[in-house]
């Protein structure tokens, strides 16, 4: 198992769960992510189920593009998210 560094947290919005994040990296609904502290502690892991791109549902997105996904949990602004490899 390997992780790859796609984004980073910029927004969470609690009523709803989910974050926005600006992505370094690709990223599709049915990755595998690892939301982690910058010191490298996870915050969690869950599947991508969904994404929106400025409110539009999308199934894919690219680096440099920021995007919203539905969170399982609590996440903080400067969260790191890695996509995990099998």
């Amino acid at each position: 198992m390997s992780k790859i560094l796609v984004g980073e947290v910029v927004h969470f919005f609690s009523k709803v769960n989910a974050a926005a994040l600006k992505l370094s990296g690709d990223l599709k609904v049915g990755d595998r992510i690892s939301i982690e502290h910058k010191d490298g502690a996870v915050v969690l892991e869950q599947t991508v189920e969904s994404m929106q791109i400025e409110h539009d549902a999308v199934q894919s997105a690219n680096a440099g593009q920021d995007v919203a996904i539905g969170i399982d949990g609590k996440v903080h602004t400067g969260n790191l998210v890695y996509k995990i490899e099998v």
